[in-house]
């Protein structure tokens, strides 16, 4: 191994190893409450260490936040892969992929939600911002796809498939951030999963062409 490509290992590691650790700290203060000196403090570097990375909070954050809208796009393209599977099961499969991306991380996905407007876009760097964007036109074409999908095999009706894809995402985006609200007044409930295999039922049986 050169000496540039050693370098470049242990700059990935170091990135890593803070992002893991603002992980920790985004959790347990919230986005308001965590600084960079805490981040710093749980990662073992100085400060003036993170910012050789990240030019500030937001941008640290974001950048967790890309690495869950990756994931999701894998799984919703897995689902829209699955040609095996009937269209109205798809939708159920699609349910099963949005709630797994939930289970993974659900901080992070309530954190990701409220996130992304547009001012705060505007604090990123255009590369990280421009990421996320294309980030979300990707997981949005993919659940368009897998309704259009089954537009050509004449199971769904004829509707516009990007529409279909935006109400999808805006229930399950709403339903988390209302688990979230009422997960503060009684956490002992998760109501989430059966309210949007519920959802996603109604929606299936709204778009069947019979």
């Amino acid at each position: 191994m050169g000496i540039e490509e050693r370098k470049e290992r242990e700059r990935q590691m170091r990135r890593q190893q803070i992002m893991d650790a603002a992980k920790k700290v985004f959790a347990s203060k919230g986005f308001g409450g965590a600084t960079m000196e805490n981040i710093a403090e749980e990662a073992e570097f100085s400060p003036a260490t993170l910012y050789l990375y990240f030019k500030n909070k937001d941008e640290l954050f974001a950048s967790l936040n890309l690495r869950m809208l990756q994931d999701l796009i894998s799984r919703v393209e897995g689902v829209r892969d699955q040609k095996d599977l009937v269209p109205e099961k798809r939708i159920m499969a699609l349910e099963k992929a949005l709630y797994e991306v939930y289970l993974e991380d659900p901080l992070n996905v309530v954190n990701v939600l409220r996130f992304q407007s547009r001012g705060r876009l505007k604090s990123l760097s255009p590369e990280l911002s421009g990421q996320i964007r294309e980030c979300t036109r990707q997981y949005i074409r993919a659940i368009a796809d897998l309704f259009q999908e089954g537009v050509r095999q004449g199971a769904f009706l004829d509707c516009h498939p990007v529409a279909f894809a935006e109400i999808v995402w805006s229930i399950f985006a709403g339903l988390v951030l209302n688990e979230d609200t009422k997960r503060g007044l009684d956490e002992g409930k998760d109501l989430l999963e059966p309210t949007l295999i519920l959802a996603l039922e109604i929606i299936g049986r709204g778009i069947m062409k019979n």
